[in-house]
């Protein structure tokens, strides 16, 4: 079907068309195939986000048809990935408490303005943005993300309390020394998992081995009983400093609703002095004041309360039933009194609260996930949110975009197909932004899934329109099902996605095809890791330390004096140990001649000049410049004048296009004059040869010449 470029763009889906028989039969089987891995892959990826496991379907569910929709690739898989999900935590840890409304809101919020963002990228076509991010310093930022993604996990694993620092290192420290408290059965659940995925991908890789090790483990947890759960009131629990803890805990929860009741009321009574034209009045600066005081107020409280959440669960308590009805009691581990029962379960407060407490004794489980559609409307935006998360939302494009990109244009070379950079922003950005008014979280092209859409036989977008319709009736039937799922399963499937992340072999490969790149990647690596959970402050040194080193390398490009080897080419005199001439210096630039690096090159001109004092010629090779600015085209103008003045004629040969051009718009092509500008280096050099012999220099060297 052949469209025109407008239609095209606005509906780039329309190609699929005529469409039917053969390929719908192929893309239905592929769309089935892939929801059976996004399903409790986009859940895993909620829970790695910060957020409830349930917004990982509101994630899996349009954006995967829209980007399939409006893309331009046939066999990208959209949808919730590792390194974006990993991206949206850190961004948002330091702003709100993961799992909170504000954090959902600010989650959803961030994949509103990365919509925006790329959709802006692709309507005016600016793809060419995203090669500010080199292939090296996206190698270095993976391989570290993958790492520090795994990492993550290893608490949910062992079902131990992971705090959350401004050091990931000290977090991660933090988990291995609560080793020792492990809970084996989800120790247990976790391993298993991660065993059926393996023995799958080995033994049988066209099965989805992800649905079939959730099943599994999700069956195994219900008939066993794997969550335990129980409430307690703060009387209960029998440990000094715990109870000091809650009740700070209460104390404070209490002062923050007081607090934000009093922003709210100040707020309203500040908008209607704004109104009544007062924005200038005393008044209104005072209030405003005060309502800055109070949202100080607010983020101390706040924080405070995080660090009393994460002392909180740190206690592992044991439970004692009581006799005579009496409510049971939870003593700290180890510290039940003598004649007292324990029942041998390890029990920890999953949530602190001013009510009743609930506490945790088995492992932890999906739960209950709210049946139906994620409700439709506009994020909440706020000025201060927006400027908070505007880096984030910026990084989290360009490297979303970068891993979809790289993806399609991978799956492209197999089939043949092709893929437009910018029509694939549109797609992408279109899909975060409908997303975000579906409850959903940042999402991007997905490397395994896109490999599975693609293996399965997907010939059209088709399949990714047929894998959103399976989740929609995952949503809307099937959420039951999944309420005994373990969480350390859900951590167990984005471990073994991200090990295929982790490729070393991809840094030492750039190191030796360029150290700059090498060490762009190392330091990538490096960074992000030290940054970490402040992923973004990694990718951004990695990103200006690659541009810095390229601009190192244009500052200084290669410089060589020529001469004349024997097969009868000219080459570089230091590499290949040659005899420099007596008449002309021969002098190749290789590099744009701007503004940067024109210092460079008028040293490396005057250093040769000195190195030879006896020549008469001076012959600039220009084969190897690209590029000519106004500071360049100043240099080489005053060097002409100086070296004339000195009585050396400068010659220039094999000069592009564009440079000649610029030449002639400011007058330097008339001032060298045409008979010092010459097609080809040799042509320059037999010239300068047949002048020298003609004013009687008949004892000149002729190494230079052929």
């Amino acid at each position: 079907m052949t469209l025109s470029p407008r239609l095209q763009r606005f509906l780039p889906f329309l190609r699929w068309w005529p469409y039917g028989g053969a390929t719908l039969r192929a893309d239905f089987l592929a769309g089935l195939t892939v929801a059976l891995v996004l399903v409790p892959q986009s859940m895993a990826y909620a829970q790695l986000a910060g957020l409830p496991p349930y917004y990982g379907l509101y994630a899996a569910f349009l954006p995967v048809a829209v980007a399939a929709l409006w893309g331009s690739s046939n066999q990208l898989g959209t949808g919730p990935v590792a390194v974006a999900s990993l991206l949206t935590a850190s961004s948002l840890a330091p702003l709100a408490a993961p799992g909170s409304e504000q954090f959902v809101a600010l989650a959803i919020m961030l994949a509103l303005l990365v919509g925006i963002f790329q959709l802006t990228l692709g309507v005016f076509k600016l793809g060419v943005v995203v090669n500010f991010l080199s292939h090296p310093v996206i190698v270095g930022f993976t391989n570290a993300a993958a790492m520090i993604i795994g990492l993550s996990q290893f608490n949910k694993l062992m079902g131990v309390p992971m705090g959350r620092s401004e050091s990931f290192i000290v977090d991660i420290w933090g988990v291995l020394k609560l080793a020792g408290d492990t809970h084996l059965p989800t120790l247990a659940m976790g391993v298993a998992a991660i065993a059926i995925m393996w023995a799958i991908r080995k033994k049988a890789p066209r099965l989805p081995g992800v649905l079939i090790a959730v099943a599994l483990t999700t069956v195994v947890s219900w008939q066993i009983g794997f969550e335990r759960n129980a409430t307690a009131s703060l009387e209960q629990i029998a440990e000094p400093e715990a109870q000091t803890l809650l009740g700070e805990f209460a104390r404070t929860e209490a002062r923050i609703k007081e607090i934000t009741e009093q922003v709210v009321a100040k707020s309203i009574e500040l908008k209607k002095l704004h109104k009544s034209g007062g924005e200038m009045a005393h008044d209104a600066a005072t209030l405003n004041y005060e309502i800055e005081l109070l949202k100080l107020q607010l983020k101390d409280r706040e924080e405070e309360n995080r660090k009393r959440n994460r002392a909180v669960r740190s206690f592992v308590f044991e439970q004692v039933a009581a006799a005579d009805g009496q409510a049971a009691m939870f003593y700290a581990q180890g510290k039940v009194p003598a004649g007292s029962q324990s029942d041998g379960r390890h029990w920890r407060i999953a949530k602190a609260g001013s009510g009743n407490l609930k506490l945790t004794g088995g492992g932890e489980v999906v739960g209950k996930i709210p049946e139906g559609l994620p409700s439709v409307g506009l994020p909440k935006l706020s000025l201060d949110a927006f400027v908070s998360l505007l880096s984030a939302a910026i990084v989290i494009s360009l490297v979303g975009f970068m891993e979809a990109i790289s993806i399609a244009k991978a799956i492209a070379a197999r089939t043949k197909d092709k893929i437009d950079p910018n029509q694939e922003l549109i797609g992408q950005g279109l899909a975060n932004l409908i997303g975000s008014l579906t409850q959903a979280f940042p999402v991007s092209g997905s490397f395994s899934r896109s490999a599975v859409n693609a293996n399965a036989g997907a010939r059209t977008g088709m399949s990714s329109v047929i894998t959103a319709v399976f989740v929609l009736l995952t949503l809307l039937f099937l959420t039951p099902l999944l309420y005994h799922l373990p969480q350390a399963v859900l951590a167990a499937v984005i471990i073994m996605a991200v090990i295929g992340l982790i490729n070393f072999g991809a840094i030492k490969h750039a190191w030796h095809a360029n150290k700059h790149d090498g060490i762009a990647s190392v330091v990538t690596f490096f960074a992000t890791l030290a940054f970490a959970p402040h992923l973004d402050k990694g990718i951004m040194v990695g990103a200006g330390l690659a541009i810095g080193l390229y601009l190192y390398r244009t500052m200084t490009p290669r410089v060589a004096i020529l001469g004349r080897h024997p097969d009868g080419t000219l080459r570089d005199v230091k590499h290949n140990q040659l005899p420099e001439s007596h008449v002309v210096v021969a002098v190749r630039f290789d590099g744009r001649l701007y503004f940067a690096n024109v210092s460079y090159f008028e040293d490396a001109i005057l250093e040769a000049v000195a190195n030879n004092p006896d020549v008469a010629y001076l012959l600039v090779v220009g084969d190897g410049i690209n590029e000519l600015d106004a500071s360049g085209e100043e240099v080489v103008h005053h060097l002409v004048e100086r070296l004339r003045a000195g009585g050396i004629t400068v010659m220039f040969a094999g000069l592009k296009k564009q440079v000649i051009d610029v030449m002639r718009a400011t007058g330097l092509f008339d001032y060298v004059g045409q008979p010092n500008i010459f097609p080809s280096a040799d042509l320059a050099i037999e010239a300068a040869y047949a002048a020298a012999s003609a004013a009687g220099k008949e004892h000149a060297s002729t190494l230079l010449r052929k």
